[in-house]
């Protein structure tokens, strides 16, 4: 099942969305990307079109010469003759978490199992390949983040809540993507406590003395 968002105002950037299509993002950002196309039919139709200029390429390339079998006729043959396989229908539970996340995390909310980083700040780090890193967080109704910026990139995705800082503001679905140039301090909405998604492929950089003493045990 796929939750439909139609208003969603910051999307992920033409750079990430051809990543994903081309098979050269982190493990980490793939998580991200998925999560958010599961919830953005914007984002989905923009990937269509790189898939099909992906496509296109492929089919132009005359030096790609695909060997066949002298069985594989044959094969194929028999698969048809044998009829097409039961269709199998995945069905995903309604919660916080979309589907491609509930599938990684294994359950919604309930299955994450929080540590606490701090002024009521709580995450929980997901395994992924190590060149990125991803995380859930839970900040507190009105509670900020620490002023930081960043050594690369780092793409934070709201699914519960909503956060303001100085490049706007971000509600379910959102995604803002930073970059070296981008420092911020994220401020969860007063009305509710914000979860996110966040990945980075290098850590950040924090301003505070005490949050880069912490840093180095929270592991962001």
């Amino acid at each position: 099942m796929v939750e439909l968002m139609n208003n969603i105002k910051h999307h992920l950037t033409d750079d990430i969305l051809m990543g994903y299509s081309a098979g050269t993002l982190p493990e980490a950002f793939n998580l991200m990307v998925a999560t958010h196309l599961s919830l953005c039919d914007t984002c989905r139709a923009h990937l269509e079109g790189f898939d099909a200029v992906g496509g296109a390429l492929l089919e132009d390339d005359v030096n790609t010469v695909v060997q066949m079998d002298e069985n594989s006729f044959a094969a194929t043959m028999s698969l048809i003759a044998g009829g097409a396989p039961d269709s199998i229908i995945v069905t995903h539970p309604t919660g916080t978490l979309p589907a491609p996340l509930q599938d990684y995390a294994g359950g919604d909310l309930s299955a994450i199992k929080w540590k606490p980083v701090g002024m009521g700040v709580k995450q929980a780090i997901l395994p992924t390949s190590s060149d990125a890193s991803a995380r859930l967080l839970f900040i507190p109704a009105g509670a900020a983040m620490p002023d930081h910026g960043h050594q690369g990139t780092e793409m934070t995705m709201v699914l519960q809540g909503a956060f303001q800082d100085e490049g706007g503001y971000f509600a379910r679905g959102d995604v803002e993507v930073a970059d070296a140039d981008h420092v911020h301090t994220p401020t969860a909405d007063i009305n509710e406590d914000c979860i996110c998604l966040a990945v980075s492929d290098a850590p950040l950089e924090f301003k505070g003395i005490l949050p880069r003493i912490v840093q180095r045990f929270i592991r962001i």
